[in-house]
């Protein structure tokens, strides 16, 4: 039996303005390759996942997007949300289709706009978890953590499930998921040794998922009850419009769920060169560095150049020159709309722009 897939692909990706845009979000743009991040999810995944077992799930604004970069995946399987209502919703109505096409499915739940550098690593742990999910267990990626960073969460592991030592792969019992530390609480994660990152990758049966929602999150789960309801007499875009108009409350699949089902959560570490490309310092990593420490990424025939300038990071989609001089720990992004200049520390704040810009004048 093959693992199904559920791609999440509604998020704005406001952190990466201005080449993220509302129009054009990050998961479907090229920024570590030339194919797309959500071409690149669909990719890594094809080896154990046929197209025909993948669900998209983004915003009706972004099925055209969809459709145009997976032009083999069939449209019946891009599931298009009429609003964003946290990710218990999403992944809850990619779990609904499915388990309407098969009650016993194993699924994955995978963002659309992260990194992962090591392919087969990556596929052997979804290997080794979907065994563990067939068992009943709501089971989670954990990321071995390379530093103390405050901008992930974080799940603590508890006692050992399951091993394979031929694979090098092991299931804990999760014992609690943590949500973004501060630096000191980070930096004791780290020395203990038995926390990893929180990367959202979950695999899990599609009934055991639709139970634990309709358990803990009892309104998310009526209203996927309706949609399954639409999809067994042919309306299904007629019931979820009308369900999600009853959904005020937007619950993310790990307060609502996970953090409450730690009983039945496996988490299995691994090392997979993850990245969720999640603001410009970490799309400055990516990018080899010049003697200054100095990056960049510029598209058509742009040129940075570069005056007393070190630790800077420029990337451009207009062609044009970028000059700086006797600066240092700057981010430049160029594109036909929009300028950002922006210090590496800072790279955080870039969202507070783009809630400026649909603020109403």
């Amino acid at each position: 039996m093959s693992l199904y897939a559920s791609i999440l692909a509604g998020g704005s990706g406001t952190r990466l303005w201005p080449l993220s845009t509302k129009t054009t979000p990050k998961q479907f743009l090229s920024l570590a390759g030339e194919r797309t991040m959500i071409q690149q999810t669909v990719d890594r995944l094809l080896p154990l996942t046929p197209i025909d077992h993948m669900y998209i799930v983004t915003f009706e604004n972004y099925s055209s997007l969809v459709r145009e970069q997976l032009p083999d995946l069939p449209v019946e399987q891009i599931i298009a949300e009429p609003s964003g209502r946290g990710t218990a919703a999403s992944i809850g109505l990619a779990a609904t289709f499915i388990a309407a096409r098969d009650p016993q499915a194993v699924m994955g739940s995978f963002t659309a706009d992260h990194l992962i550098t090591d392919g087969p690593a990556f596929r052997k742990a979804l290997t080794f978890a979907e065994e563990v999910a067939r068992e009943g267990y709501l089971v989670t990626l954990g990321i071995q953590p390379i530093e103390p960073e405050t901008g992930f969460g974080y799940i603590q592991a508890g006692e050992e499930l399951r091993r394979d030592p031929t694979q090098g792969m092991v299931a804990y019992r999760v014992r609690r998921f943590v949500e973004k530390p501060n630096r000191e609480t980070a930096e004791q994660f780290i020395r203990r040794g038995d926390y990893a990152w929180n990367a959202g990758i979950f695999i899990w049966r599609v009934d055991r998922i639709l139970e634990e929602i309709r358990r803990h999150v009892p309104t998310v789960g009526r209203v996927l009850d309706r949609v399954a309801a639409g999809i067994s007499t042919g309306r299904v875009q007629e019931e979820t419009h009308a369900a999600w108009s009853d959904l005020t409350e937007n619950v993310t699949i790990d307060v609502g769920v996970m953090e409450r089902a730690a009983a039945d959560t496996a988490m299995v570490p691994v090392s997979i060169g993850w990245n969720d490309i999640g603001n410009w310092g970490q799309i400055a990593q990516l990018h080899s560095r010049d003697a200054e420490g100095n990056s960049q990424h510029m598209q058509e025939l742009g040129r940075h150049v570069a005056v007393d300038t070190r630790n800077t990071f420029v990337q451009s989609t207009t062609g044009r020159v970028i000059a700086t001089v006797g600066v240092e720990d700057l981010v430049v992004v160029d594109t036909p709309d929009a300028v950002l200049i922006c210090h590496k520390d800072r790279v955080q704040g870039v969202k507070q722009i783009t809630d400026q810009l649909s603020a109403p004048r």
